[in-house]
């Protein structure tokens, strides 16, 4: 099975996000901490398409699965 080996900046660019290392530091920035008992993709910053987006990869265990597992990460750091 040969897996495409996605990088960080293309999935917010999947999620209609700007996609640049300043806009990606700054919605990372704006967003987090999420708080643990709130699913990734049930954060109340996504439209219904993004949600959607996240838990279909993360469901399917597609190949962005592990990117959105990274995102989910990121948007938990709190320092």
């Amino acid at each position: 099975m040969d897996k495409t080996h996605h990088r960080f900046h293309e999935l917010f660019a999947q999620l209609g996000l700007p996609h640049d290392p300043l806009s990606i530091y700054d919605f990372l920035t704006l967003h987090a901490p999420l708080a643990p008992e709130v699913r990734l993709a049930d954060a109340p910053f996504w439209s219904p398409a993004q949600a959607e987006m996240l838990r279909q990869q993360r469901c399917d265990d597609a190949d962005w699965a592990e990117l959105v597992d990274q995102l989910d990460a990121s948007l938990r750091y709190n320092g």
